[in-house]
Formats: structure tokens, sequence, C-alpha cells
């Protein structure tokens, strides 16, 4: 373990980093900064919006509301430096049959529900953005070599967990 100082605050790092590592935390900071100066203005826009043209109840109603987009706003954020990480190095991680299985079932299910229930149209949207980064990240998988030296969001390569298995087994 090893501490870094950014400015006043600690950055505590776990191992050692690779070089691809490096470039991969490089691109996910890259894509970050990128996404929030679109999406602050949004959310403020938005909220801005609603305030002047939606008739709420009360402050608290507008204010909850504005909050709740910028939830679903901010997790459609978290979702992408994935694929643009996936596209600036022309890979894919490694991601293990069984765990895609579950995230393709989870997102066809969440679809199925937002269909059949009653909610709010921003809770609708908030499933759709998850099929469309899911869709995306299908055709980055078709298009882009599995890189199975690259650490997946797990923080497990596939070729650390084949030399495991070799010494283990001896």
């Amino acid at each position: 373990m090893t501490i870094r100082w950014q400015g006043l605050r600690p950055k505590f790092q776990f191992g050692a980093y690779n070089d691809s590592e490096k470039k991969t935390e490089e691109y996910d900071a890259q894509a970050m900064k990128y996404l929030s100066y679109l999406l602050y203005p949004l959310c403020i826009g938005g909220a801005g919006y609603s305030l002047l043209n939606v008739k709420y109840k009360s402050w608290y109603s507008w204010l909850i509301n504005s909050f709740v987009n910028g939830v679903y706003a901010f997790g459609f954020l978290f979702m992408l430096p994935q694929l643009f990480v996936n596209y600036k190095m022309k890979s894919v991680a490694h991601l293990p049959w069984k765990a895609f299985t579950y995230k393709a079932f989870n997102t066809f299910i969440d679809d199925i529900f937002a269909f059949i229930i009653t909610m709010p149209t921003s809770h609708r949207l908030a499933c759709f953005r998850d099929d469309v980064v899911f869709l995306v990240y299908l055709y980055q998988r078709w298009l882009y070599p599995v890189d199975k030296s690259r650490v997946n969001e797990y923080g497990e390569s596939y070729e650390e967990k084949l030399k495991k298995k070799k010494a283990h087994r001896e």
C-alpha cells in the first residue's frame, strides 16, 4: 500500500499499477471529465426548466424531483466511462460469460418491469438508458478482441486466474 498526496488529500493505492492499468485510469478520468462538462449543465438546466414550466405542489416536490433526475443522470454518467475506455484501448476487458449473462438477464428484467409497472417517466427512461449502454457494450464486444491481460471491473484478469489455477494444481 502506498500513500500519495494530491494537494491536501491523501490518495491510497493498493498493489502496484502496470502500464495498462495506468492508461485505463487515465482514460477513465478523461471520460469522467468530458461527461461532467455535459451533465452538470444539463442537470441544472433541466431543474431550471422544470421549475419554470412544470407545476409543482411545493418547493420540496420540485427539489426532490430535481434530485431524482440528477441521480438518474449521474447513474448514466458512471456507466459510460467503461465504454470510453474500451473505445480508446480498442479492446474489452475479459468479462466471464456468467457475469455477462447475469447483466443481460438483469437488463431484460428491468425492461419488462418498466413496461408492466406504473412508474414515473424519468424512471422508465433510466431503465432504457441501461439498454443503450448495454447494446453499445455488446457492439464493442463484437468489434474489439477480448484482452485477457486487462483487468476487468472486478479487479481480476484472465491470465492471472490461469496462473493461480496452475500454481494451485501443482
